[in-house]
């Protein structure tokens, strides 16, 4: 069983650059298939799914390494009920609520929790 990997991601990608560099970070651990990657948005960071990246800071690190992860299956994770969900529209990729017990029974099951 490969190790769990969980990155916890909360600032406004519409005004950091952390959300997108923990997606690119993300995207490249996991492309070495030694670990099971899971990415957590909440607060603002739920916006990170718009169909416009383009408003984001750093929007190619969206648009080149969101993809790959969303091919991994269940492994973009949203915070339930977030408040901002209601704006992004039609989001640019399948996500999967979860509510804070969920999320802390992932965290509780992973090897490492990084937090942006």
């Amino acid at each position: 069983m490969k190790p769990k990997v969980l990155f916890i991601i909360g600032d406004d990608p519409r005004t950091s650059p952390r959300p997108a560099e923990a997606i690119r970070i993300a995207a490249g651990v996991g492309t070495w298939k030694k670990v099971e990657v899971k990415v957590y948005l909440h607060e603002a960071a739920v916006l990170a799914l718009t169909e416009y990246p383009d408003e984001l800071v750093d929007e190619d690190n969206y648009t080149r390494y969101f993809p790959i992860i969303a091919e991994w299956g269940n492994s973009i994770l949203v915070q339930e009920g977030a408040r901002l969900l209601g704006e992004l529209g039609t989001p640019a990729l399948p996500y999967q609520q979860i509510s804070d017990d969920q999320l802390a029974a992932l965290a509780a099951e992973s090897r490492y929790v990084l937090n942006f």
